[in-house]
């Protein structure tokens, strides 16, 4: 969908993380199950992941105040300044409260308003674009909008489970979106796709009634990611590929007007294939999935705020936020900074 003709712009101000300080490298599930650093780098790319301390505290909310609390100092404002706070996570730390209105709560951010997003990796893609919207239609000035997910609490680390136990590291990142009268900068086009049908390739059963027809329940599967991994590899490396053709053709551009594409990071594999298909440079899709995992919500604002920190974000450039995952979901929102 391109961007209807808003009453306002919006800039990305600010950007931060939040990020567990326990590393879980390869050597580590080594010790721990079937693998090997060569395996697991071969097919993913990733070296080691994050990994938060629950028994201690150390929740989505947690990794999400964090985040906020240094996207709010990088913007140069305070919580008082903000009119929103929108999360984007499928692990709350609780099935209420919502992670939005504990961290509303804890950072002292008074009645405003505080909602969570539940899009599994596609959450933050949804929610920015959403923002947006708040901020064309409400009066909302300026919104935070995290992505934040503490994923390895329902990963089975054994041999059994290795399939995703390799894959998912948790963390928060964050930005701040601000209304200004410049109606060229902000969202130019976006996508939110659902394939309902796909959500048997990869959910967390809370109980057997939970388990696909086709699928035979054990209790050990509650609470513990179920994933088919070529299911799901297929599903990514072909939606992955076609929303980008799409959403380029909604905005009137090619790969090559966009400056950065700011894609989920689930698989190295996955995203060589983006861009190859397009010919996308090296510099314009950042890969750090080696360092972090996959971190679901947490992913493309992360990539986002590396970009930033390393001064790799400049002012009018176009950003394309890229994701897909659980329901099946997938999506994208382009930008102009």
């Amino acid at each position: 969908m391109t961007r209807p003709n808003g009453s306002f712009g919006v800039d990305i101000i600010g950007s931060g993380s939040g990020l567990p300080d326990t590393r879980l490298t390869n050597a580590d599930l080594e010790k721990v199950m079937d693998t090997s650093d060569e395996w697991i780098t071969k097919r993913t790319g990733i070296k080691e992941r994050r990994k938060a301390d629950i028994a201690n505290g150390e929740l989505s909310s947690t990794l999400a105040i964090k985040a906020l609390n240094a996207a709010l100092e990088d913007a140069g404002i305070t919580k008082d300044d903000l009119d929103m706070i929108l999360v984007a996570t499928m692990t709350p730390d609780m099935p209420t409260p919502s992670v939005a209105c504990v961290v509303a709560r804890k950072i002292g951010a008074g009645n405003i308003a505080a909602i969570d997003i539940n899009g599994a990796c596609s959450g933050f893609i949804y929610t920015i674009s959403m923002a947006n919207a708040m901020i064309q239609a409400g009066p909302y000035k300026t919104i935070a909008v995290i992505g934040a997910d503490t994923l390895t609490r329902y990963v089975d680390y054994s041999t059994e489970g290795r399939t995703s136990a390799i894959l998912f590291g948790d963390a928060a990142a964050a930005l701040i979106l601000r209304r200004n009268d410049d109606t060229s900068r902000g969202l130019i086009a976006h996508r939110m796709h659902t394939d309902g049908e796909g959500s048997k390739h990869l959910y967390i059963p809370s109980s057997e009634f939970d388990i696909p027809e086709d699928s035979e329940y054990r209790v050990e599967m509650c609470n513990r990611v179920q994933m088919n991994g070529q299911a799901v590899f297929k599903f990514a490396v072909s939606k992955f590929q076609q929303v980008i053709g799409d959403t380029l053709a909604d905005a009137g551009l090619t790969a090559d007007d966009v400056d950065h594409f700011v894609c989920h990071q689930a698989n190295s594999r996955i995203l060589d294939s983006a861009r190859d298909r397009f010919g996308i440079p090296s510099e314009k899709l950042l890969i750090n999935i080696d360092r972090y995992g996959n971190t679901v919500a947490a992913s493309a604002p992360l990539v986002f705020t590396e970009l930033a920190k390393s001064g790799r974000i400049k002012p009018g450039n176009k950003v394309m936020f890229l994701a897909f995952g659980a329901g099946l979901t997938w999506g994208s929102s382009l930008w102009q900074l």
